[in-house]
């Protein structure tokens, strides 16, 4: 699946008018409601996170307010050169432990994943791909959050210079494509490093693994 378009961004209607959505930022944005809502309240806006809820007339007539917490779209990447698969070991103190995963930042405003994909591959591990495939875009952990991920698949990478971000520390780690699965299953794992890894091998770039 090749897509180099920019991820689009307009608003459903019912959120044209709060200023959180019209920043600038780009946000993951839900389409437009099935089951009337009735009120958009924003409780918190850090120019990085937005969360709230809204208050959604059900289908039997009564009202609910359903919470959700909204991010930037991300782009996660599954690079492969010749027999092994580019990983990055950081800390996370969200969950206060390190985690072997997969490369991966917040698509920026004009981007498409696959840019994001490059920018960040370079970025984080100082090598750029040649070559980027959209493998799958999902949406993340619906109950709760509105967040969009795109996996990109990065092969045929060249050496350029890393450029971390002030708040990176993380190191890149080669691990053979054949065992790339079964390390990313082992304690910490996340969830975005094993969905990447598994759309990859369905599609038969990991080899019989």
């Amino acid at each position: 699946m090749n897509d180099d378009r920019p991820i689009a961004h307009e608003p459903a209607t019912d959120l044209r008018e709060h200023d959180a959505f019209a920043d600038g930022r780009l946000h993951s944005l839900p389409g437009e409601p099935e089951w009337p809502v009735r009120e958009v309240e924003i409780e918190y806006e850090t120019g990085w996170l937005t969360a709230g809820y809204d208050r959604v007339e059900q289908p039997d007539g009564t009202e609910k307010d359903y919470y959700w917490a909204e991010l930037p779209p991300a782009t996660v990447i599954v690079a492969i050169a010749e027999d092994d698969v580019l990983f990055v070991e950081q800390y996370r103190p969200t969950i206060r432990q390190t985690q072997l995963e997969l490369p991966a930042g917040i698509v920026e405003s004009g981007e498409s994943y696959t840019a994001a994909a490059e920018r960040e591959l370079a970025e984080e591990t100082g090598f750029a791909p040649s070559s980027t495939t959209l493998l799958q875009e999902v949406w993340c952990s619906t109950g709760v959050l509105r967040h969009r991920r795109g996996y990109v698949l990065a092969e045929e990478l060249d050496p350029v210079e890393r450029t971390l971000d002030s708040n990176e520390f993380l190191e890149p780690r080669a691990v053979s494509a054949t065992d790339a699965l079964s390390v990313a299953r082992r304690p910490s794992c996340n969830d975005a490093t094993l969905e990447g890894l598994l759309l990859a091998k369905e599609e038969g770039h990991l080899g019989d693994t």
